[in-house]
């Protein structure tokens, strides 16, 4: 579910979005690096010159800093006799770069922190705020793995490859400067294996960034099999399907494996011929530079700054390569953030209104089908539930009843020419989105509870409710006496996703739930399919004597759970087919009689 617009066109601009309060750090980082790179350029010039001025009799020209450092230390003569002041000066200057350096390290990691603890922060507002069906989309480890693994990568480019690519540029850049000071030609046949190795770090830049791609997209879809066996261990169980699940994510983590090998061979190829490239240049320069030597076109202690200043370079140098392949991982990661980021999110309409919703709901010429390519799910729905009433809907599997009840809560947005929903004559799309959902409480028929007590998870909808509203909520679910000969009371921990409880159990809880917050619109999705038929009918009873003026829908496959309803609503393949009360749809022997027939005269229920 992309935007028409792309809120982040490039991978740019959305690293320049998350680098927005970290950004100041990562320059404070930046300056020290470099200040490091040309404090280690100072070195080797400081043994040329002690090997060529103060132990030979070479009359070298050294440069402002070098006479400066000289005249300071007592000059050429007292030097000569005190060679040890030249190692207190090298010591000093390794010290001054171990300052430079922790700082470096310092505003690096703060920088790293923010940057990724804003990335989370971002990630998942934005993810909170999708639509329901961008999350029907995506599989849930995907988006974890998204979230997870494509951060960090990011992170780790930025904190460390991004920024020392400034520190070798500098060091590449003073190094060579130096270098063509020593000697112009052996200089060129250092640089000459610069371009070589640049030219073939961008060759594996494009295969190592979609080799990439794949173990990315992958480690996604492992994740996601993962996760759905973990939360769904019950079923797995149930069904004796561990074998089977355990081949399918053996077969995919060999799948898995087998790209992970791939993307390391071509890793170990790239290195590889990276090092025998620099050995060859570093070879190059210490042959012909002896020549030279020999030949006296340059001098001895000029024959090792130049080598000193070649090898510096030559790790940044390969440094560089593994910078351009960091990045094409780094590009597929913020490419898979892009995703998530310019990926729609519920919006308001310009305009939007917080009405009174204890009012009149109409649905008027209700057509709706999903966008996965599926069949029309409701064609053509009309119908009104009057506030303050309670109203049935029943329907077979792939009616539609379900559907109606997301497109109420505006889980799902109608199509322009989808007809309309209007709630006290007001569309649905012209209230507040956050204000309609505070105001429908809906309980699934799968409720989702939260790894915290039960107190927790009923009182999550009202932070504000007393342990009294909580325990009325819960009475009015038939479940306090059921909490009550819990060992821990309200204060049971309950395990993901409701793991311990039965699934009455987590069906009451999630009544209880929606309860506590009291809602003028009140909607049982199929929730009371778990509870024997007994329990169902207190909870009905309870409903009819607490909800007050609340307009109450509830969906069940049970006519005993419906029959006493106001108003019932009879769906068939995706469209109304009956509509009245108990007795006015059994007087018109059309498809609620026959369920009616199956269910009570056919033994399936205990009309009592």
């Amino acid at each position: 579910m992309k935007t028409t617009k792309e809120q982040f066109p490039t991978k740019t601009s959305l690293v320049l979005f998350f680098l927005k309060g970290s950004i100041g750090l990562f320059i404070a980082g930046v300056i020290f690096s470099m200040a490091v790179a040309f404090l280690d350029m100072v070195n080797p010039k400081i043994i040329q010159y002690t090997v060529d001025y103060l132990i030979g009799d070479s009359e070298s020209v050294m440069p402002f800093y070098m006479q400066m450092i000289v005249g300071i230390t007592g000059g050429r003569e007292y030097l000569r006799g005190h060679i040890f002041v030249v190692a207190l000066i090298v010591i000093a200057i390794a010290l001054l770069c171990a300052v430079f350096r922790y700082l470096n390290k310092m505003f690096n990691s703060m920088a790293a922190e923010k940057l990724i603890c804003r990335m989370r922060d971002i990630l998942f507002e934005h993810i909170c705020h999708l639509p329901f069906a961008w999350h029907s989309e995506n599989h849930t480890g995907d988006i974890i793995q998204r979230c997870t693994s494509d951060v960090e990568t990011i992170k780790m480019f930025l904190s460390e490859q991004l920024t020392s690519l400034f520190r070798i540029v500098i060091m590449i850049g003073l190094g060579m400067y130096f270098m063509f000071q020593i000697d112009i030609w052996l200089s060129l046949i250092s640089a000459a294996f610069i371009p070589v190795i640049v030219l073939y770090s961008l060759f594996f830049h494009n295969k190592i960034g979609s080799a990439f791609e794949i173990v990315d997209t992958e480690e996604g879809k492992l994740s996601a099999i993962a996760q759905e066996n973990l939360t769904g261990v019950r079923v797995v169980r149930a069904f004796g399907r561990e074998k089977y699940e355990r081949e399918r994510f053996e077969t995919k983590n060999r799948e898995y494996t087998k790209m992970w090998i791939h993307l390391m061979k071509l890793l170990a190829a790239f290195w590889t011929s990276n090092d025998m490239i620099s050995g060859m240049q570093g070879m190059a320069v210490l042959v012909l530079g002896s020549v030279f030597c020999v030949q006296g076109r340059i001098t001895v202690g000029e024959l090792i700054a130049f080598i000193s200043y070649n090898a510096m370079i030559s790790w940044p140098v390969r440094m560089m390569g593994r910078v351009i392949s960091e990045m094409s991982k780094a590009g597929v990661s913020i490419d898979r953030l892009r995703y998530i980021m310019n990926s729609d999110i519920e919006t308001d309409r310009e305009g939007a209104i917080e009405p009174p919703l204890n009012r009149d709901i109409e649905f008027k010429d209700v057509s709706f089908s999903y966008d996965n390519g599926t069949a029309e799910i409701l064609k053509h729905v009309s119908f009104k539930v009057k506030a303050g009433e309670t109203v049935g809907v029943l329907g077979g599997t792939g009616s539609g009843k379900s559907t109606l009840m997301y497109l109420l809560d505006r889980l799902y947005n109608l199509p322009e020419d989808g007809g309309s929903i209007t709630i006290g004559d007001v569309d649905i799309n012209n209230i507040r989105m956050h204000y309609l959902r505070e105001n429908i409480g809906f309980v699934l028929q799968e409720p989702f509870l939260f790894s915290r007590t039960l107190y927790e998870n009923i009182g999550i909808t009202n932070k504000s409710a007393s342990i009294e509203d909580i325990r009325r909520a819960a009475r009015m679910a038939s479940l306090d006496e059921t909490i009550k000969s819990f060992d821990d009371g309200y204060d049971t921990f309950v395990g993901e996703r409701g793991v311990t409880l039965s699934g009455g159990q987590k069906q009451r809880t999630a009544i209880a739930q929606m309860l506590v917050s009291k809602p003028p619109i009140m909607i049982f999705d199929d929730s009371l399919s778990a509870v024997d038929t007994e329990t169902d009918a207190k909870i009905r009873a309870a409903l009819d004597k607490n909800v007050g003026q609340a307009t109450t829908i509830i969906i069940s496959h049970r006519i005993t759970t419906l029959m006493h309803a106001d108003h019932i609503i009879v769906l068939s393949h995706g469209e109304l087919a009956e509509e009245g009360t108990h007795a006015e749809l059994l007087d018109k022997n059309g498809l609620y009689r026959r369920i009616y027939d199956i269910q009570i005269q056919g033994g399936g229920e205990d009309i009592a």
